[in-house]
C-alpha cells in the first residue's frame, strides 16, 4: 500500500470556481484524456512520465467536478485500442489504477465518491482487476459524485456485444423484435444506470472521437482544448462547463 503524505482533496480547497450559474450544471461530464505522450515529449521526458502526471490531473479534476456539483464523471482511461502501443507502456498504464487507488480509496470513501468501472475485463490483469474490484465494492453505498472509469473500454465492441445479446434472445424466443427500443438497448450498454454525457471533453488538440461512448453521446456537447491532459486543472473545467451553459440543447427540435 503506498502511504498518502496528505489530502490532494483537501489540498486544493482553497481554489473557487469563478462567478457561474448553478442552473444549468452538466449532469454527466466524460473525459477523453489525451496528450499524455506529447506532454512529456514536449518537456523532454519519457511517456511514463506523461502517464504518472495524468493521473494527477485525474485528481484535480474530480475535485472540481465535485465543487461544481457534476453527479458523474467518466474518465476513458484505455481503450480496446490501446493494446497496440508497446508492451512496456501497456504494463505501466495498467499499474496505474492500482497505483492511484492505492493512494486516494481512502479519501474517495470519506467524500461520499462511488466508483465504477465499464469496459472488458477479458485480458486486463488480475492486479487491474482486483484493485477496481475493491473499489467499486467499497464504494459501492456512496451516494456522491459517481467516478467511472472507461478501461479496456471501446463502443463498437459494447454495440456489438449488445446486438449479439438481444440476438439471442430472438433465437431462444425471448424477445420479439418489435419490442426493441433505444430505452431496452441502454439497459444493455455498459454505461447502464448513468445517464448519458451531456458534456464530453477532449484534449490535447484532437478533434475525434476515438471509439468512446458512441451510442450515448448523441446529443452530448462536445468541447475541445489544446491543453495536453497532463496539464489540465480545474480552471480547464470551469471554461468548459461555463461554455456549455451558453448553449442551447434542441435535441433536434427549436428553442
Amino acid at each position: 500500500m503506498i502511504k498518502r503524505v496528505r489530502s490532494w482533496w483537501t489540498r486544493e480547497n482553497n481554489i473557487q470556481p469563478p462567478e457561474r450559474s448553478m442552473d444549468n450544471v452538466p449532469e454527466h461530464v466524460a473525459i477523453i484524456m489525451d496528450g499524455n505522450g506529447r506532454w512529456a515529449k514536449s518537456h523532454g521526458l519519457p511517456r511514463f512520465i506523461g502517464h504518472r502526471n495524468g493521473m494527477k490531473a485525474v485528481k484535480r479534476t474530480t475535485i472540481a467536478a465535485d465543487k461544481l456539483g457534476i453527479k458523474y464523471l467518466t474518465m476513458y482511461a484505455f481503450s480496446t485500442e490501446n493494446w497496440k502501443r508497446p508492451k512496456d507502456e501497456v504494463d505501466f498504464l495498467m499499474r496505474l489504477p492500482q497505483e492511484f487507488l492505492a493512494i486516494e480509496l481512502d479519501e474517495l470513501i470519506e467524500k461520499n465518491v462511488q466508483v465504477r468501472m465499464m469496459g472488458d475485463r477479458e485480458g486486463l490483469p488480475s492486479y487491474t482487476i482486483s484493485a477496481m474490484e475493491e473499489a467499486v465494492e467499497r464504494t459501492k453505498n456512496n451516494d456522491g459524485l459517481v467516478l467511472n472509469f472507461a478501461l479496456n473500454y471501446g463502443s463498437r465492441k459494447e454495440i456489438t456485444d449488445c446486438m449479439r445479446e438481444l440476438g439471442r434472445q430472438i433465437q431462444s424466443g425471448a424477445l420479439d423484435p418489435a419490442d426493441i427500443s433505444p430505452e431496452m438497448l441502454d439497459r444493455y450498454m455498459l454505461s447502464s444506470g448513468i445517464p448519458d454525457p451531456d458534456l464530453i471533453i477532449r484534449t490535447s488538440g484532437e478533434m475525434r472521437i476515438s471509439n468512446f461512448m458512441l451510442w450515448q453521446m448523441a446529443y452530448s456537447e462536445m468541447w475541445f482544448t489544446d491543453v495536453y491532459w497532463p496539464d489540465f486543472n480545474e480552471q480547464h473545467l470551469y471554461e468548459a462547463v461555463a461554455e456549455y451553459q451558453r448553449r442551447t440543447r434542441r435535441y433536434g427540435g427549436l428553442t
